[in-house]
């Protein structure tokens, strides 16, 4: 398992702009790492490039002793994802669209469908495995997209407001989901405008204009 993942001193310019500015923070495994502040403070980015989705102009991203760069990709394999807009196959249903990392991952049929299962009964989805995509409400893509994130056992997890849409009831179950991987020993990082669940986080950076103002770094 990776036993951190830590951006040190690191800047994203984009279109001209300083989106992040010499950002290190370091999140590690066992834990829920939140990332707070103001829309625009940079949280999606620094997710993002902490990710290896967004290439950093300064500085460094590392998993434990990987550096990670544009030709990362073997580290994606290791990594539970949930983006804003989901990212999910909108003409498969919602137990494909969980499948899918698993097949990728080579487990058994059988096994396949038991795992994607249980996930989306984790999350409260257990009657919506069959419904497409495209049928489903926000909140419930939502909890698919978490589904998805954890259903392949990542090493690392990362999830830009992943309680959004959520009611308090449908917000505390997710959370336990994403405690459980923490508890299992994943790093988990989280961004989120929602003080519940900053509170519920082991550690929360909080960001502002791309810069980090408040906890650990």
């Amino acid at each position: 398992m990776t036993r951190f993942v830590a951006a040190h001193e690191v800047g994203v310019v984009r279109g001209g702009r300083q989106v992040l500015g010499d950002v290190t923070v370091t999140a590690p495994a066992g834990e829920i790492t939140a990332l707070t502040g103001p829309s625009g403070s940079g949280k999606s980015t620094l997710i993002a490039a902490l990710a290896g989705l967004e290439p950093v102009t300064t500085g460094r991203i590392v998993w434990e002793d990987t550096v990670v760069g544009p030709r990362s990709r073997d580290l994606r394999h290791r990594c539970g994802l949930v983006l804003q807009g989901y990212g999910l196959v909108s003409l498969l249903s919602a137990a494909e669209n969980v499948e899918l990392v698993l097949q990728a991952q080579g487990v058994a049929r059988a096994e396949v469908r038991d795992r994607a299962r249980e996930a989306l009964a984790a999350v409260g989805l257990d009657g919506a495995g069959d419904h497409l995509v495209e049928q489903l409400s926000g909140g419930q893509q939502q909890r698919v997209a978490v589904a998805r994130a954890v259903v392949g056992r990542p090493e690392v997890l990362f999830a830009d407001e992943p309680t959004a849409e959520l009611d308090p009831a449908t917000r505390d179950r997710v959370l336990h989901v994403l405690l459980a991987e923490a508890h299992r020993g994943a790093v988990v990082v989280l961004a989120t405008h929602d003080r519940y669940v900053a509170d519920v986080a082991d550690a929360e950076v909080e960001l502002e204009d791309g810069r980090v103002v408040a906890g650990s770094a």
